[in-house]
């Protein structure tokens, strides 16, 4: 795997767990799940292994990242289950797979900015790179609402409930591994 995989990799412990409570508040019209920003395939894998769904598509820019994930998915016998994608995956939302919407949740773990948010006792979900919490949640929602993003565990979770005012919650969830929080998942419109 790449240097940068190794860091952006999710804990495969913390992988299946979020794939277990996504496979068991998904609507079971769902069918579909979608990992934009998929890196080595550490969510994907964990879906596909779930058996909750009849496809996972997994979206990368980066050619060698998705190699190592192609490899990965084989090591863990699941590649069968997963659709890899290279490129800009809101142009491969919008182009390739906006007929799937209805069937389809969006998993996305997208780039923070680098490790500076480590340093952040809050992290300012605004200046996240390159795409903000707006921006991606105004991109994901042309699709579906049923939306589940990987966000830094300091994340400022009032920045998520300011751009959801029609919805009446949010649903934030902590993964933790020996005491301490590893990942945080926010369901914009909880799809429980």
């Amino acid at each position: 795997m790449t240097d940068s995989a190794w860091y952006g990799v999710t804990p495969e412990p913390v992988a299946n767990k979020i794939a277990q409570h996504i496979a068991a508040c998904a609507p079971s019209i769902k069918s579909i799940l979608i990992d934009c920003f998929a890196g080595v395939g550490g969510n994907a894998i964990a879906f596909a292994r779930s058996g909750r769904w009849k496809r996972v598509y997994a979206i990368e820019q980066d050619e060698n990242v998705i190699s190592c994930g192609r490899h990965n998915a084989k090591l863990y016998g699941v590649d069968q289950k997963i659709c890899w994608y290279h490129g800009d995956c809101f142009e491969i939302l919008k182009n390739e797979l906006s007929p799937l919407a209805q069937y389809s949740v969006i998993f996305a773990s997208p780039p923070w900015g680098g490790p500076g948010y480590r340093t952040d006792a809050v992290f300012d979900l605004t200046t996240m790179q390159p795409y903000s919490l707006q921006q991606l949640l105004d991109l994901f929602r042309r699709l579906t609402e049923d939306i589940v993003l990987f966000l830094p565990r300091t994340s400022d979770l009032r920045q998520v409930a300011k751009a959801n005012e029609d919805s009446e919650r949010i649903k934030a969830i902590h993964y933790c591994m020996e005491g301490a929080s590893k990942a945080c998942i926010v369901l914009p419109n909880p799809i429980t």
